[in-house]
């Protein structure tokens, strides 16, 4: 029975239509679940809207969907300074390079370095905005020559 013209109002509901209405709200039917058993139990097609309506004028309470929780991660662990700076060699270098590896600073931040096809060098630190040291750099910049030999 779907209807046309004016709201559909809980008033035209049957005794058995109205404790269908009240039983599924106890089992945790959403709004839209609602709408959905109407149309397909009783034949009766109503929006979204009118639904709601229903809910209001039979005083059902539906069952709220618990929010996500957003868990938070635990916080990174500091880097733990080593006073030397390691540098190692990728098997398989990063694409667009002509060879790539990772670095250890003093500090204990570390990052990937790569060389790309043009011969420019390249580093991305793991931690956004890390600058190692002037020591560091030269550091790095020595055994990356003595490692590319």
């Amino acid at each position: 029975m779907v209807h046309k013209g004016c709201m559909f109002s809980a008033s035209q509901l049957t005794t058995e239509q109205k404790a269908a209405l009240v039983q599924w709200t106890s089992e945790g039917a959403t709004m839209s679940d609602l709408q959905r058993r109407l149309k397909e139990d009783f034949s009766i097609g109503i929006t979204y809207m009118e639904t709601r309506m229903l809910v209001l004028d039979l005083g059902l309470e539906l069952a709220e969907t618990p929010k996500p929780v957003a868990i938070q991660a635990p916080p990174a662990a500091a880097p733990v300074p080593t006073g030397a700076v390691s540098v190692t060699l990728d098997h398989l270098t990063l694409p667009g390079a002509m060879v790539s590896g990772r670095v250890s600073f003093s500090d204990g931040e570390t990052g990937v370095w790569m060389v790309d096809q043009a011969g420019r060098p390249g580093l991305d630190p793991d931690t956004a905005g890390y600058r190692p040291s002037q020591e560091d750099l030269g550091e790095f910049q020595k055994q990356l020559r003595t490692l590319l030999q």
